[in-house]
């Protein structure tokens, strides 16, 4: 049988195991379960998985996403936070794809929270939480270098942000903080009835490939300080968003020169290579003493 022609979780499947399991789709969880086998394969192919990878699924639910992607790879390494999924997803592979339980590792657990993993996936393929979505791409990127692309289902707008580019209205911190990275991509739009329960929005996907190295610049966590103080208050001037992170309005100017940017700007104009440049000269441009007292 080619892989092509494997079988999927449709609506009547899931619906089954939803039922056997008693579990209620909700909304705290951010539990929309694909329903449409047509999506399952267009999603994993726009993941472009190679067959010898090991790829890590965040949120697997009842597996609809699972098989497919188990379909492309060499193994599938699951992280779920709800107990009753996670204990039923190894018998779904055995029931819809026998022979390939072996090649499934299920971790119990809060995506947000894993720091290890067994095994060392190369790429992330998930249908994440909309609540949830950024956090969790951005956690794991930190913990697992090994991950060198992937493609994430996220809220249409959500996905908008993640690929936006410098100067666009909807560029903030999702685009810059992802770019450290490396690029993401804009990879479709999906509508709501492929999805139980159907969203009141579309999702969008987002394809990202790790394309950046990072070893020569600053602290990791010192660049993501200034990108979060510049949109904190984005319609401000760079002078002035940052004079809170330098400690002053003046020592953010001499930092903002210093990295060649002019302290009038804001913070939406500035790619992460700017950002980077700003965290460099910071550490050439002195704090200012406190003042003495009288």
């Amino acid at each position: 049988m080619s892989k092509e022609s494997l079988p999927l979780l449709g609506a009547t499947e899931i619906r089954r195991l939803a039922e056997e399991l008693g579990i209620r789709p909700t909304k705290t969880l951010g539990q929309n379960f694909v329903i449409d086998g047509n999506t399952i394969r267009r999603i994993v192919a726009a993941a472009k998985v190679d067959p010898s990878e090991t790829v890590l699924e965040v949120g697997p639910g009842l597996g609809s996403l699972t098989l497919g992607i188990m379909d492309a790879a060499a193994k599938v390494v699951a992280v779920e936070i709800d107990p009753p999924l996670a204990k039923r997803l190894p018998q779904t592979m055995a029931e819809f794809r026998p022979g390939r339980e072996g090649d499934l590792t299920v971790i119990l657990s809060d995506a947000m929270k894993v720091t290890e993993l067994p095994g060392e996936p190369t790429s992330l393929v998930a249908n994440l939480p909309y609540n949830v979505a950024v956090p969790v791409v951005l956690h794991l990127l930190e913990h697992f270098p090994s991950i060198r692309n992937g493609l994430v289902m996220v809220q249409d707008e959500v996905a908008d942000r993640m690929a936006a580019t410098p100067g666009n209205k909807i560029y903030g911190v999702p685009s810059v903080k992802g770019a450290w990275y490396g690029t993401m991509r804009k990879a479709g739009v999906i509508g709501m009835n492929v999805f139980w329960p159907a969203p009141k929005i579309h999702s969008g996907l987002v394809g990202f490939t790790r394309d950046k190295d990072r070893s020569d610049a600053p602290d990791r966590k010192e660049v993501f300080a200034i990108i979060d103080a510049a949109f904190a208050q984005r319609r401000k001037t760079l002078r002035a968003a940052l004079s809170g992170w330098a400690g002053s309005g003046a020592r953010a100017e001499q930092i903002l020169v210093a990295a060649g940017i002019d302290p009038k700007e804001r913070g939406e104009k500035l790619d992460i290579d700017q950002y980077i440049d700003i965290a460099r000269a910071a550490q050439n441009v002195p704090a200012e003493a406190p003042a003495s007292e009288a």
